[in-house]
């Protein structure tokens, strides 16, 4: 199977174009930017690059330049919504392969990237078939943004991971503060043994001590048989405690004895069992408040808190809306067995101006609904909840495109000070979309 790269910072058309060449049998790997292609390139071997011609962080002529430089027999096809004669006449004599504009005739990229393939491969001698690797393991849920927000937070996961050091991770609900634990177990020495996940809110005070530390039969009424405890469960490996500021101050003195010594007494068991385990823990509240109240411990926060994680909401990681949309999009339709491609410009308009108060959890409910009630290829705005058409555009402190697009372009150019990456930011857009608006209204 022959492999290509896809270079594009349109997330949707991005990730349609590469349902629609993984359906033509080629093997697909996608890049937002320049920076991640480089590391790409040459970390794997590919058959073909298409590239965008304006990304964030070059231009594709620059980094056709660099790719034939370094990898000659690459074949590189450059993409345009910009219909420039000249620029193709430049991308050809700086060696490109060929050159098509949006939007695309599908018939037309498949002959333009296999007369490429064939060209390439008259010059080189054919390479001896591998084994397919896989490409994502399915375990792994962690989704890699683009966003300023998204890059510091996979920096602290690859940061902590190999150590052994407690980590509390703190963010708004539905924002993925599993999937970060898990993703730091995985990343981890522990990664062979035991990820125990425990839900400190669903715990009844009275049950905690058994459910954290096991308990033997005949010890209270209702032991009827010996029963492992969370603790003995994860020993070797991650214990994650969700939601820990739900726990009683009794049950906090209990756990915070369990940590400092690593040991562990079952209920009605005079023998202690000693415990080598990593805790992560979440929460939605500010303990550090909780702590002044004298609701939380400070001396178990401090030890639960030897490195702090943000886990950002969906609405401080916009760039990243569509990243996660898609992947839930895969998702869904693997469970419910659909072939859905993808959204349509509408609902990508409406997902980027919704406020998500539900986060990624939000996010992939909605995408699994629609992906059950859509009927055609792409998720149209009929099958939305009701919700998204009754959310109030009135916030002062962001801006809108759905009306007056020039006004609002120019007042987001105004104040970032022209600074075009901000003022995509605060549009809520790609910064190559704010280029077409910015061609499509004359502003300079």
């Amino acid at each position: 199977m022959q492999k290509i790269l896809i270079i594009e910072d349109d997330i949707s058309f991005c990730k349609l174009l590469e349902k629609f060449l993984t359906k033509n049998n080629f093997s697909i790997n996608t890049s937002f930017n320049a920076e991640e292609a480089r590391l790409m390139i040459q970390k794997e071997a590919f058959d073909l690059i298409l590239t965008d011609l304006r990304l964030p962080d070059t231009d594709g002529i620059t980094l056709l330049g660099e790719i034939k430089e370094n990898h000659p027999k690459i074949p590189v096809i450059l993409m345009t919504g910009y219909s420039d004669v000249t620029t193709a006449v430049k991308a050809i004599k700086n060696g490109a392969s060929d050159y098509i504009s949006k939007p695309f005739n599908p018939d037309e990229v498949l002959l333009v990237i296999n007369n490429a393939l064939q060209v390439s491969q008259t010059l080189t001698p054919p390479k001896k078939e591998t084994p397919k690797t896989k490409k994502k393991t399915a375990s792994s849920e962690y989704v890699q943004g683009i966003s300023t927000e998204s890059k510091k937070l996979s920096e602290h996961i690859q940061l902590v991971s190999p150590t052994d050091m407690s980590v509390l991770i703190i963010g708004e609900s539905g924002t993925g503060k599993e999937i970060i634990a898990k993703s730091i177990h995985q990343n981890s020495h522990r990664k062979e043994q035991n990820f125990i996940a425990v839900d400190c809110g669903a715990i009844p005070k009275e049950l905690a001590t058994s459910e954290f530390f096991g308990h033997l039969k005949g010890s209270f009424t209702g032991a009827i048989s010996d029963k492992v405890g969370y603790f003995e469960a994860a020993n070797g490996g991650t214990l994650f405690l969700d939601e820990i500021g739900n726990l009683s101050y009794e049950n906090q003195i209990q756990l915070l004895r369990a940590l400092q010594e690593r040991k562990i007494k079952p209920v009605g068991s005079n023998k202690e069992i000693e415990v080598d385990i990593r805790i992560i823990t979440a929460t939605n509240e500010d303990l550090r408040e909780a702590v002044k109240k004298g609701d939380f411990r400070e001396d178990l926060y401090h030890r639960i808190n030897e490195f702090s994680i943000h886990s950002p909401s969906l609405s401080e990681r916009g760039e990243d809306l569509m990243i996660f949309a898609e992947f839930f999009l895969d998702k869904a339709n693997a469970q419910l067995n659909r072939e859905v491609i993808g959204f349509s410009k509408e609902v990508v308009h409406i997902f980027q101006n919704y406020s998500w108060p539900g986060n990624l959890r939000e996010l992939q409910n909605c995408v699994k609904r629609s992906t059950l009630l859509t009927k055609g290829d792409f998720i149209e705005t009929s099958v939305l909840p009701a919700e998204f058409f009754q959310q109030k555009e009135n916030k002062t402190d962001s801006l809108s495109l759905s009306e007056n697009e020039k006004d609002a372009i120019e007042l987001a150019l105004k104040k970032t000070q022209n600074n075009k990456s901000e003022a995509a930011k605060l549009l809520k857009i790609t910064r190559k979309t704010l280029y077409n608006k910015l061609k499509l209204y004359n502003i300079n």
